[in-house]
């Protein structure tokens, strides 16, 4: 018990990193309307189908990429650094879209579809949560990574199931000022990817 303890303390500093590097990444909170906007035609049995498929989906994906990732990187013989790079810019370009347009316009589907495209992958698992998940296994190790992305997956799967008395809490102005402010730490934490790649890649 003791031992147990000791390693929680450890690894307490590495984990709270990595859930709040994620959490401001997936930005379920900073999500909202978009996922307001792509159920509103839905009943409340359709929403929960919709919201139950993204956490499932989300979930799987990222816990793969956190397992694996490393050895795809391997694979295909791409560096984390080109990795970073390339994540970056796709995750720039989803912050100044959130930015500009403030939401994601979807033709109609079905329920599990639209949990899967576009809110599971990648309005929630996106080249962001996923590079900052190889990172986060790189420097902490696979415990911390797959305690990060389950805790991560718990905190969206709250909200997802609370969501309409949150926006009703938040109101349609507070929702959207949340969402551009997160959209905006998620331009700059894609910066801050592209830049620390391109220095690892000319170092």
């Amino acid at each position: 018990m003791d031992d147990f303890l000791g390693l929680l303390a450890m690894m307490a500093p590495s984990l709270l990193k990595g859930v709040i590097s994620l959490f401001i990444i997936v930005d379920p909170l900073g999500n909202i309307p978009i996922f307001i906007s792509l159920t509103k035609e839905m009943d409340e049995n359709q929403k929960r189908r919709t919201f139950h498929t993204a956490t499932v989906v989300g979930l799987i994906l990222l816990m793969a990429f956190a397992l694996t990732g490393q050895h795809l990187l391997i694979f295909f013989g791409i560096s984390v650094y080109s990795f970073m790079v390339a994540g970056g810019i796709l995750l720039l370009i989803i912050a100044i879209r959130l930015l500009m347009a403030g939401g994601w316009e979807e033709g109609p589907t079905s329920p599990e579809s639209v949990g899967a495209v576009p809110i599971a992958c990648p309005l929630l698992v996106g080249p962001g949560a996923i590079t900052t998940t190889i990172l986060t296994l790189q420097e902490a190790g696979i415990v911390v990574t797959t305690f990060s992305v389950v805790i991560i997956f718990a905190i969206v799967w709250l909200i997802l199931n609370f969501i309409d008395p949150i926006y009703r809490f938040l109101g349609r102005v507070g929702s959207l000022v949340i969402s551009r402010v997160m959209a905006l730490f998620i331009a700059a934490i894609a910066i801050q990817y592209i830049i620390g790649g391109i220095e690892h890649l000319i170092a």
